[in-house]
């Protein structure tokens, strides 16, 4: 049998189950995400609301990125399931933080206003960044 062809069916299981994992991770995140917000992001969105869809979007983005960092890094599932909920809780504190900032961030979210929607992108997508960078060291 060829090399290439036995090292993918060697690696194959582990990659879906890692990325199995790393899936309902991120999946997860995006629900506790929403859970947190006391805004309805899915009924914002469907209603056309585009700061809300940022919002939501710069989540699924700011959740991914440490996961997929974590994925790269982790050896085993543990250290996947560990990291990567570490992540995803730096995540939700970013939001928390820009609502301490701002003021009122879900009411403005939830009034369309992309200023206050782009002051959470921006800070969701760079604290991501650097939790990705941290996790591989």
């Amino acid at each position: 049998m060829d090399p290439a062809f036995q090292a993918f069916l060697t690696g194959l299981p582990i990659f879906l189950l890692h990325g199995s994992l790393a899936l309902l991770i991120w999946g997860a995140g995006i629900g506790l995400y929403m859970a947190i917000t006391p805004h309805d992001e899915i009924k914002l969105v469907r209603d056309g609301n585009a700061a809300a869809g940022l919002s939501l979007g710069a989540a699924a983005i700011g959740i991914a990125i440490p996961i997929a960092a974590t994925l790269a890094s982790s050896h085993s599932l543990i250290d996947l399931a560990v990291w990567g909920f570490t992540a995803l809780m730096l995540q939700l504190a970013s939001y928390r933080g820009v609502d301490l900032l701002v003021k009122d961030l879900s009411r403005r979210i939830a009034k369309g206003e992309i200023a206050a929607a782009s002051v959470l992108i921006g800070v969701k997508l760079s604290s991501s960044l650097i939790t990705a960078a941290g996790l591989v060291g």
